[in-house]
Protein backbone atom coordinates (compact mmCIF):
# COMPACT_ATOMS: atom_id res chain seq x y z
CA UNK A 1 0.00 0.00 0.00
CA UNK A 2 1.37 3.43 -0.83
CA UNK A 3 -0.47 6.62 0.12
CA UNK A 4 0.49 10.06 -0.58
CA UNK A 5 0.41 13.47 1.77
CA UNK A 6 1.08 16.67 0.51
CA UNK A 7 3.16 19.12 3.19
CA UNK A 8 4.10 22.31 3.84
CA UNK A 9 7.95 23.23 4.34
CA UNK A 10 7.21 24.10 7.97
CA UNK A 11 5.11 20.92 8.75
CA UNK A 12 7.13 18.75 7.04
CA UNK A 13 9.91 18.11 9.81
CA UNK A 14 6.91 17.37 12.75
CA UNK A 15 5.50 14.53 10.23
CA UNK A 16 9.44 13.20 8.53
CA UNK A 17 9.50 12.03 12.57
CA UNK A 18 6.33 11.15 13.41
CA UNK A 19 7.33 8.43 10.80
CA UNK A 20 10.66 7.92 11.90
CA UNK A 21 9.54 7.46 15.41
CA UNK A 22 6.87 5.15 14.04
CA UNK A 23 9.09 2.18 12.99
CA UNK A 24 9.63 3.72 8.78
CA UNK A 25 12.62 3.76 7.28
CA UNK A 26 13.63 6.83 4.32
CA UNK A 27 13.87 5.10 1.37
CA UNK A 28 14.84 8.04 -0.97
CA UNK A 29 14.42 11.57 -0.86
CA UNK A 30 13.84 12.42 -4.69
CA UNK A 31 13.57 15.87 -6.42
CA UNK A 32 11.74 17.04 -9.51
CA UNK A 33 11.06 19.88 -11.88
CA UNK A 34 7.53 20.43 -12.28
CA UNK A 35 6.32 22.42 -15.21
CA UNK A 36 4.52 24.92 -12.22
CA UNK A 37 7.91 24.47 -9.74
CA UNK A 38 10.33 21.97 -7.89
CA UNK A 39 8.78 19.58 -5.93
CA UNK A 40 10.71 17.05 -3.35
CA UNK A 41 9.47 13.47 -2.69
CA UNK A 42 10.10 11.95 0.70
CA UNK A 43 9.75 7.73 0.40
CA UNK A 44 9.42 5.92 3.74
CA UNK A 45 8.75 2.11 3.68
CA UNK A 46 8.23 0.13 6.39
CA UNK A 47 6.88 -3.61 6.85
CA UNK A 48 5.13 -6.29 6.79
CA UNK A 49 2.55 -5.67 6.01
CA UNK A 50 4.21 -3.32 3.28
CA UNK A 51 3.60 0.03 3.78
CA UNK A 52 4.77 2.87 1.35
CA UNK A 53 4.47 6.39 2.62
CA UNK A 54 4.92 9.62 0.15
CA UNK A 55 5.79 13.05 1.79
CA UNK A 56 5.68 15.38 -1.13
CA UNK A 57 6.62 19.17 -0.56
CA UNK A 58 6.54 22.15 -3.39
CA UNK A 59 8.97 24.66 -3.30
CA UNK A 60 9.26 28.56 -4.43
CA UNK A 61 11.09 27.86 -7.79
CA UNK A 62 12.48 31.60 -7.59
CA UNK A 63 13.87 30.19 -3.53
CA UNK A 64 14.15 26.56 -3.59
CA UNK A 65 15.00 25.81 0.15
CA UNK A 66 13.66 23.84 2.73
CA UNK A 67 14.69 23.08 6.49
CA UNK A 68 17.23 20.40 7.01
CA UNK A 69 16.28 17.04 8.44
CA UNK A 70 20.18 16.05 8.49
CA UNK A 71 19.59 16.13 12.85
CA UNK A 72 16.39 13.79 12.61
CA UNK A 73 18.23 11.57 9.88
CA UNK A 74 21.48 10.64 9.12
CA UNK A 75 20.46 9.40 5.63
CA UNK A 76 18.32 12.32 4.96
CA UNK A 77 21.11 14.85 5.84
CA UNK A 78 23.25 13.09 3.04
CA UNK A 79 19.84 12.96 0.14
CA UNK A 80 19.67 16.78 1.17
CA UNK A 81 23.41 17.24 -0.01
CA UNK A 82 22.66 15.27 -3.35
CA UNK A 83 20.10 17.22 -4.39
CA UNK A 84 21.53 20.69 -3.70
CA UNK A 85 24.72 19.31 -6.02
CA UNK A 86 22.99 18.55 -8.92
CA UNK A 87 18.98 20.48 -8.35
CA UNK A 88 20.35 23.45 -6.35
CA UNK A 89 17.81 23.19 -3.48
CA UNK A 90 19.31 24.62 -0.46
CA UNK A 91 18.67 22.46 2.71
CA UNK A 92 18.71 25.24 5.65
CA UNK A 93 20.81 24.72 8.32
CA UNK A 94 22.63 21.55 7.42
CA UNK A 95 25.64 20.90 9.64
CA UNK A 96 27.97 19.91 6.81
CA UNK A 97 27.58 22.26 3.93
CA UNK A 98 30.38 21.14 1.69
CA UNK A 99 29.90 19.40 -2.10
CA UNK A 100 28.89 15.94 -1.29
CA UNK A 101 28.70 15.27 -5.58
CA UNK A 102 29.96 17.85 -7.14
CA UNK A 103 33.66 18.19 -7.35
CA UNK A 104 35.68 21.40 -6.53
CA UNK A 105 36.24 21.52 -10.06
CA UNK A 106 32.57 21.34 -11.06
CA UNK A 107 31.19 25.63 -12.07
CA UNK A 108 29.77 26.96 -9.45
CA UNK A 109 25.82 27.59 -9.85
CA UNK A 110 25.73 25.08 -12.10
CA UNK A 111 22.98 22.35 -11.35
CA UNK A 112 22.82 19.54 -14.01
CA UNK A 113 19.50 18.19 -12.91
CA UNK A 114 17.97 21.71 -13.41
CA UNK A 115 15.91 21.78 -16.94
CA UNK A 116 17.47 24.99 -17.72
CA UNK A 117 21.03 23.80 -16.73
CA UNK A 118 22.22 23.36 -20.95
CA UNK A 119 25.36 21.39 -21.79
CA UNK A 120 28.17 20.80 -19.17
CA UNK A 121 29.90 24.02 -19.20
CA UNK A 122 33.97 23.82 -18.87
CA UNK A 123 35.19 22.29 -15.30
CA UNK A 124 37.26 25.08 -13.98
CA UNK A 125 40.42 24.76 -11.36
CA UNK A 126 39.91 23.77 -8.14
CA UNK A 127 37.92 25.89 -5.46
CA UNK A 128 40.91 25.35 -2.86
CA UNK A 129 41.33 21.99 -1.25
CA UNK A 130 38.78 19.88 -0.26
CA UNK A 131 37.21 20.50 3.21
CA UNK A 132 39.14 17.01 4.95
CA UNK A 133 39.43 16.91 8.98
CA UNK A 134 42.46 17.14 9.80
CA UNK A 135 43.64 15.29 12.61
CA UNK A 136 46.59 16.81 15.13
CA UNK A 137 48.66 16.06 17.58
CA UNK A 138 52.31 14.42 18.52
CA UNK A 139 53.02 11.29 15.72
CA UNK A 140 50.29 11.89 13.80
CA UNK A 141 50.54 11.41 9.71
CA UNK A 142 48.12 10.92 6.78
CA UNK A 143 48.08 8.32 4.34
CA UNK A 144 46.01 9.11 0.77
CA UNK A 145 44.70 5.68 -0.58
CA UNK A 146 43.16 6.30 -4.23
CA UNK A 147 41.24 7.47 -6.53
CA UNK A 148 42.76 5.48 -8.66
CA UNK A 149 43.23 1.99 -7.55
CA UNK A 150 44.96 -1.35 -9.28
CA UNK A 151 42.43 -3.58 -10.48
CA UNK A 152 39.07 -3.01 -12.18
CA UNK A 153 36.87 -0.85 -9.56
CA UNK A 154 35.99 2.85 -9.49
CA UNK A 155 37.65 5.31 -8.45
CA UNK A 156 37.73 6.38 -4.29
CA UNK A 157 39.77 8.32 -2.50
CA UNK A 158 40.64 7.58 1.37
CA UNK A 159 42.17 9.82 3.51
CA UNK A 160 43.60 8.14 6.59
CA UNK A 161 44.74 9.93 9.58
CA UNK A 162 47.15 7.60 11.91
CA UNK A 163 49.66 7.11 14.92
CA UNK A 164 51.63 4.34 14.31
CA UNK A 165 49.41 1.84 12.43
CA UNK A 166 46.12 3.01 14.41
CA UNK A 167 43.84 4.75 12.43
CA UNK A 168 42.19 7.50 14.36
CA UNK A 169 39.75 8.43 11.16
CA UNK A 170 39.29 7.44 7.77
CA UNK A 171 37.35 9.59 5.10
CA UNK A 172 36.00 8.18 2.35
CA UNK A 173 35.20 10.63 -0.55
CA UNK A 174 33.26 9.12 -3.61
CA UNK A 175 31.61 10.49 -6.57
CA UNK A 176 34.65 10.45 -9.13
CA UNK A 177 32.96 9.67 -12.57
CA UNK A 178 29.83 10.76 -11.84
CA UNK A 179 27.67 9.21 -15.09
CA UNK A 180 24.65 11.27 -14.79
CA UNK A 181 21.98 8.18 -14.64
CA UNK A 182 18.90 9.59 -13.58
CA UNK A 183 19.33 12.74 -16.11
CA UNK A 184 20.23 9.96 -18.83
CA UNK A 185 16.62 7.79 -18.19
CA UNK A 186 14.75 11.10 -19.10
CA UNK A 187 12.62 10.85 -22.05
CA UNK A 188 13.41 7.30 -22.64
CA UNK A 189 10.88 4.77 -22.94
CA UNK A 190 9.75 2.48 -20.45
CA UNK A 191 11.63 -0.25 -22.86
CA UNK A 192 14.72 1.97 -23.26
CA UNK A 193 15.31 2.51 -19.37
CA UNK A 194 15.65 -1.45 -18.79
CA UNK A 195 19.71 -1.71 -20.05
CA UNK A 196 19.96 1.90 -18.60
CA UNK A 197 18.97 0.27 -15.07
CA UNK A 198 20.14 -3.10 -15.41
CA UNK A 199 24.01 -1.06 -15.65
CA UNK A 200 23.33 0.87 -12.57
CA UNK A 201 25.62 -1.30 -10.95
CA UNK A 202 27.12 -4.14 -12.91
CA UNK A 203 27.18 -6.80 -10.38
CA UNK A 204 23.12 -5.98 -9.54
CA UNK A 205 22.03 -6.48 -12.87
CA UNK A 206 18.79 -8.53 -11.96
CA UNK A 207 17.91 -6.10 -8.36
CA UNK A 208 17.90 -2.93 -10.34
CA UNK A 209 16.27 -4.63 -12.88
CA UNK A 210 13.71 -5.51 -11.04
CA UNK A 211 13.48 -2.38 -8.67
CA UNK A 212 12.73 -0.65 -11.91
CA UNK A 213 10.45 -2.34 -13.48
CA UNK A 214 8.00 -2.90 -10.34
CA UNK A 215 8.55 0.76 -10.39
CA UNK A 216 6.82 1.06 -13.61
CA UNK A 217 4.43 -1.69 -13.73
CA UNK A 218 2.81 -0.05 -10.28
CA UNK A 219 2.86 3.31 -12.18
CA UNK A 220 1.02 1.68 -15.29
CA UNK A 221 -1.12 -0.67 -13.33
CA UNK A 222 0.57 -3.50 -14.78
CA UNK A 223 -0.29 -7.31 -13.27
CA UNK A 224 2.56 -9.97 -13.52
CA UNK A 225 1.28 -13.34 -13.71
CA UNK A 226 2.55 -15.88 -10.79
CA UNK A 227 4.90 -17.90 -12.47
CA UNK A 228 6.94 -14.30 -13.43
CA UNK A 229 6.99 -13.42 -10.65
CA UNK A 230 8.58 -16.89 -9.38
CA UNK A 231 10.96 -16.40 -11.94
CA UNK A 232 11.77 -12.99 -10.94
CA UNK A 233 13.08 -14.54 -7.34
CA UNK A 234 15.15 -17.36 -8.48
CA UNK A 235 16.81 -14.70 -10.77
CA UNK A 236 17.45 -12.72 -7.65
CA UNK A 237 18.56 -16.15 -5.36
CA UNK A 238 21.07 -16.50 -8.17
CA UNK A 239 23.07 -13.26 -8.32
CA UNK A 240 22.88 -13.10 -4.92
CA UNK A 241 24.57 -16.79 -4.45
CA UNK A 242 27.41 -15.98 -7.54
CA UNK A 243 28.45 -12.26 -5.49
CA UNK A 244 28.04 -13.99 -1.89
CA UNK A 245 30.53 -16.76 -3.13
CA UNK A 246 33.21 -13.91 -4.80
CA UNK A 247 33.21 -12.04 -1.52
CA UNK A 248 33.95 -15.41 0.34
CA UNK A 249 36.64 -15.91 -1.39
CA UNK A 250 38.48 -12.74 -1.69
CA UNK A 251 37.92 -12.41 1.91
CA UNK A 252 39.97 -15.57 2.29
CA UNK A 253 42.16 -14.27 0.02
CA UNK A 254 42.75 -10.90 1.95
CA UNK A 255 43.33 -13.27 5.11
CA UNK A 256 46.41 -14.67 3.64
CA UNK A 257 44.50 -17.76 2.16
CA UNK A 258 44.63 -17.77 -1.39
CA UNK A 259 43.56 -21.10 -2.29
CA UNK A 260 40.70 -21.17 -0.53
CA UNK A 261 40.02 -18.23 -2.99
CA UNK A 262 41.15 -19.97 -5.89
CA UNK A 263 38.28 -22.39 -5.02
CA UNK A 264 35.41 -19.82 -4.82
CA UNK A 265 36.40 -18.20 -7.69
CA UNK A 266 35.99 -21.74 -9.24
CA UNK A 267 32.59 -22.20 -8.14
CA UNK A 268 31.99 -18.59 -9.34
CA UNK A 269 32.62 -18.87 -12.50
CA UNK A 270 30.20 -22.19 -12.62
CA UNK A 271 26.93 -20.24 -11.26
CA UNK A 272 28.62 -17.34 -13.90
CA UNK A 273 28.19 -20.15 -16.82
CA UNK A 274 24.89 -21.42 -15.18
CA UNK A 275 23.41 -17.96 -15.61
CA UNK A 276 24.55 -17.52 -19.16
CA UNK A 277 22.43 -20.80 -19.46
CA UNK A 278 19.67 -19.36 -17.58
CA UNK A 279 18.75 -15.99 -19.45
CA UNK A 280 21.84 -15.67 -22.33
CA UNK A 281 23.88 -13.49 -20.03
CA UNK A 282 26.74 -14.31 -17.56
CA UNK A 283 25.60 -11.32 -15.05
CA UNK A 284 21.51 -12.46 -15.82
CA UNK A 285 21.00 -9.30 -17.95
CA UNK A 286 18.08 -9.93 -20.03
CA UNK A 287 15.89 -11.93 -17.49
CA UNK A 288 13.75 -9.56 -15.77
CA UNK A 289 11.90 -7.33 -18.20
CA UNK A 290 8.80 -5.16 -17.75
CA UNK A 291 5.60 -7.02 -17.45
CA UNK A 292 7.40 -10.57 -16.69
CA UNK A 293 10.54 -12.48 -17.11
CA UNK A 294 12.41 -14.69 -19.77
CA UNK A 295 14.50 -17.98 -19.18
CA UNK A 296 15.93 -19.79 -21.87
CA UNK A 297 15.89 -22.68 -18.85
CA UNK A 298 14.97 -23.14 -15.53
CA UNK A 299 18.53 -24.63 -13.47
CA UNK A 300 19.19 -27.53 -12.41
CA UNK A 301 18.35 -28.37 -8.50
CA UNK A 302 21.18 -31.38 -8.72
CA UNK A 303 23.42 -29.11 -9.76
CA UNK A 304 22.96 -26.36 -7.74
CA UNK A 305 22.81 -28.47 -4.64
CA UNK A 306 26.53 -30.20 -5.62
CA UNK A 307 27.56 -26.25 -6.08
CA UNK A 308 25.53 -25.45 -2.41
CA UNK A 309 27.97 -28.77 -1.10
CA UNK A 310 31.04 -27.03 -2.04
CA UNK A 311 30.33 -23.73 -0.81
CA UNK A 312 29.92 -25.08 2.60
CA UNK A 313 32.99 -26.92 2.13
CA UNK A 314 35.21 -24.01 1.50
CA UNK A 315 33.22 -21.95 3.95
CA UNK A 316 34.36 -24.60 6.20
CA UNK A 317 37.37 -24.83 6.15
CA UNK A 318 38.11 -20.89 6.20
CA UNK A 319 35.85 -20.89 9.64
CA UNK A 320 38.51 -24.38 10.71
CA UNK A 321 41.69 -22.22 10.05
CA UNK A 322 42.75 -20.72 12.97
CA UNK A 323 44.62 -17.83 11.36
CA UNK A 324 41.83 -16.92 9.55
CA UNK A 325 39.26 -17.09 12.10
CA UNK A 326 41.26 -14.87 14.09
CA UNK A 327 42.11 -12.28 11.39
CA UNK A 328 38.36 -12.24 11.24
CA UNK A 329 36.99 -12.28 14.49
CA UNK A 330 37.22 -8.90 15.93
CA UNK A 331 38.31 -6.93 12.69
CA UNK A 332 36.04 -3.41 12.43
CA UNK A 333 33.26 -3.73 14.83
CA UNK A 334 30.34 -2.49 13.45
CA UNK A 335 27.94 -1.78 16.42
CA UNK A 336 24.09 -1.99 15.91
CA UNK A 337 23.57 1.48 17.37
CA UNK A 338 25.90 2.75 14.86
CA UNK A 339 24.33 0.63 12.36
CA UNK A 340 21.27 1.84 12.51
CA UNK A 341 21.18 5.51 13.05
CA UNK A 342 23.58 5.36 9.66
CA UNK A 343 20.38 3.45 7.96
CA UNK A 344 22.63 0.76 6.90
CA UNK A 345 21.45 -2.46 4.78
CA UNK A 346 21.55 -5.73 3.89
CA UNK A 347 24.21 -8.20 5.12
CA UNK A 348 25.76 -5.44 6.43
CA UNK A 349 22.84 -4.64 8.65
CA UNK A 350 22.09 -8.16 9.42
CA UNK A 351 25.91 -8.01 10.65
CA UNK A 352 25.10 -5.67 13.24
CA UNK A 353 21.94 -7.18 14.58
CA UNK A 354 19.36 -5.58 12.29
CA UNK A 355 17.15 -7.71 10.93
CA UNK A 356 15.67 -5.86 7.81
CA UNK A 357 15.04 -7.39 4.46
CA UNK A 358 12.90 -6.60 1.73
CA UNK A 359 11.65 -10.20 0.68
CA UNK A 360 9.96 -9.96 3.93
CA UNK A 361 8.65 -6.38 4.05
CA UNK A 362 8.38 -5.95 1.15
CA UNK A 363 7.39 -9.06 -0.87
CA UNK A 364 6.55 -9.28 -4.97
CA UNK A 365 5.42 -12.97 -4.13
CA UNK A 366 5.10 -15.59 -1.39
CA UNK A 367 8.68 -16.55 -0.74
CA UNK A 368 9.76 -14.54 1.52
CA UNK A 369 7.39 -16.35 4.22
CA UNK A 370 10.02 -19.28 3.62
CA UNK A 371 12.80 -17.55 4.00
CA UNK A 372 15.24 -17.54 7.61
CA UNK A 373 16.87 -14.21 7.76
CA UNK A 374 20.20 -14.72 9.10
CA UNK A 375 21.57 -12.49 11.44
CA UNK A 376 24.22 -11.92 13.27
CA UNK A 377 25.50 -9.45 16.10
CA UNK A 378 29.10 -9.05 16.34
CA UNK A 379 29.26 -6.67 13.66
CA UNK A 380 32.83 -7.75 13.02
CA UNK A 381 34.49 -9.12 9.49
CA UNK A 382 33.61 -12.40 10.72
CA UNK A 383 29.97 -11.86 11.35
CA UNK A 384 29.94 -10.27 7.94
CA UNK A 385 31.26 -13.37 6.34
CA UNK A 386 28.86 -15.61 8.16
CA UNK A 387 25.62 -13.75 6.98
CA UNK A 388 27.16 -14.39 3.61
CA UNK A 389 27.63 -17.80 4.06
CA UNK A 390 24.22 -18.75 5.39
CA UNK A 391 22.75 -16.54 2.94
CA UNK A 392 23.62 -18.50 0.33
CA UNK A 393 22.18 -21.66 1.89
CA UNK A 394 18.71 -19.92 2.23
CA UNK A 395 19.07 -18.81 -1.59
CA UNK A 396 19.47 -22.50 -2.63
CA UNK A 397 16.92 -23.57 -0.75
CA UNK A 398 14.49 -20.86 -2.00
CA UNK A 399 15.56 -21.75 -5.29
CA UNK A 400 14.74 -25.64 -5.38
CA UNK A 401 11.24 -24.18 -3.79
CA UNK A 402 10.74 -21.88 -6.97
CA UNK A 403 12.23 -24.03 -9.47
CA UNK A 404 9.26 -26.72 -8.52
CA UNK A 405 7.54 -26.85 -11.23
CA UNK A 406 8.76 -23.63 -13.24
CA UNK A 407 8.42 -23.98 -17.10
CA UNK A 408 10.82 -22.21 -19.34
CA UNK A 409 10.92 -20.31 -21.96
CA UNK A 410 8.71 -17.72 -20.49
CA UNK A 411 8.66 -13.92 -21.73
CA UNK A 412 6.37 -11.82 -19.77
CA UNK A 413 4.27 -8.70 -21.94
CA UNK A 414 5.53 -5.70 -21.17
CA UNK A 415 3.25 -2.79 -19.83
CA UNK A 416 2.10 -0.36 -22.11
CA UNK A 417 2.13 3.34 -21.13
CA UNK A 418 -0.60 5.39 -22.74
CA UNK A 419 -1.37 9.27 -23.02
CA UNK A 420 -3.39 9.03 -20.29
CA UNK A 421 -0.36 8.15 -17.37
CA UNK A 422 0.22 11.56 -16.99
CA UNK A 423 1.70 12.10 -13.02
CA UNK A 424 1.86 8.67 -12.74
CA UNK A 425 4.37 7.09 -10.43
CA UNK A 426 5.66 3.52 -9.21
CA UNK A 427 8.15 2.35 -6.82
CA UNK A 428 9.56 -0.92 -6.47
CA UNK A 429 11.86 -2.20 -2.96
CA UNK A 430 13.93 -4.85 -3.68
CA UNK A 431 16.34 -7.04 -1.67
CA UNK A 432 19.64 -6.83 -4.24
CA UNK A 433 22.06 -8.81 -3.04
CA UNK A 434 23.71 -5.94 -1.20
CA UNK A 435 20.29 -4.78 0.52
CA UNK A 436 17.54 -2.81 -0.48
CA UNK A 437 17.52 -1.25 -3.36
CA UNK A 438 14.71 1.57 -3.65
CA UNK A 439 13.78 3.00 -7.33
CA UNK A 440 10.79 5.84 -7.48
CA UNK A 441 9.40 6.12 -11.49
CA UNK A 442 7.19 9.16 -12.52
CA UNK A 443 5.85 9.24 -16.62
CA UNK A 444 5.76 12.05 -18.49
CA UNK A 445 2.04 12.66 -20.92
CA UNK A 446 3.28 10.65 -23.84
CA UNK A 447 4.06 7.83 -21.63
CA UNK A 448 7.80 8.02 -21.43
CA UNK A 449 10.16 8.27 -18.27
CA UNK A 450 9.79 11.68 -16.85
CA UNK A 451 11.68 10.85 -13.67
CA UNK A 452 13.87 7.61 -12.06
CA UNK A 453 15.16 8.11 -9.06
CA UNK A 454 16.94 4.70 -8.04
CA UNK A 455 19.12 4.24 -4.86
CA UNK A 456 21.29 1.42 -4.48
CA UNK A 457 22.11 0.26 -0.45
CA UNK A 458 25.89 1.26 -1.19
CA UNK A 459 24.38 4.61 -0.55
CA UNK A 460 23.46 3.87 2.83
CA UNK A 461 26.00 1.72 3.71
CA UNK A 462 28.96 3.96 2.18
CA UNK A 463 29.95 5.90 5.55
CA UNK A 464 29.15 2.96 8.00
CA UNK A 465 33.20 1.91 6.76
CA UNK A 466 35.05 4.59 8.05
CA UNK A 467 32.92 4.18 11.25
CA UNK A 468 34.14 0.82 11.61
CA UNK A 469 37.73 1.08 10.87
CA UNK A 470 37.94 3.44 13.78
CA UNK A 471 40.63 2.81 16.24
CA UNK A 472 41.30 -0.71 14.27
CA UNK A 473 44.94 -0.74 11.70
CA UNK A 474 45.91 0.17 8.38
CA UNK A 475 46.62 -3.72 7.72
CA UNK A 476 42.86 -3.76 8.62
CA UNK A 477 41.72 -1.93 5.37
CA UNK A 478 41.46 -4.20 2.58
CA UNK A 479 40.05 -7.04 4.58
CA UNK A 480 37.24 -4.54 6.40
CA UNK A 481 36.48 -2.87 2.12
CA UNK A 482 35.89 -6.30 1.02
CA UNK A 483 34.18 -7.44 3.72
CA UNK A 484 31.46 -4.45 2.94
CA UNK A 485 31.86 -4.66 -0.55
CA UNK A 486 30.72 -1.68 -1.47
CA UNK A 487 29.64 -0.48 -5.08
CA UNK A 488 31.39 2.86 -6.69
CA UNK A 489 29.07 2.96 -9.39
CA UNK A 490 25.63 2.27 -7.70
CA UNK A 491 26.83 5.02 -5.42
CA UNK A 492 27.49 7.54 -7.61
CA UNK A 493 24.79 7.72 -10.16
Amino acid sequence: MRTTEELTATELPYRFEQLLTGGHRLALIAAHHDDHGIRVVYLFAAGPPDTRTELQVRLDPDRPVLPTLAHLSFPAGRFEREMRDLFGIVPLGHPLPHRLVRHFHWPRGWYPMNPAAGPPPRFAEQEGPYPFLEVEGDGVYEIPVGPVHAGLIEPGHFRFSVVGETILKLKARLWFVHKGIEKLFQGRTVAAGLPLAERISGDTAVGHALAYCLAVEEATGTDVPAEARRARALLLELERIHNHVADLGMLCNDAGHGVLNAHAQRVREQLLRLNLETTGHRLLRGGVVPGGAVLRCVPDVRRLKAIGADIREIAGLALGHSTVRDRFTGTAVLRTDAAREIGCLGYVARASGLTGDARVAHPFTGHGTRLGIPVHTGGDVLARFLVRAEEIDASLALIEHLADGLTAPRTGQGPTATSGSAGRSGVGLVEGWRGTIATRVELAADGTLARVKPVDPSFFNWPALPVALADTIVPDFPLTNKSFNLSYAGNDL
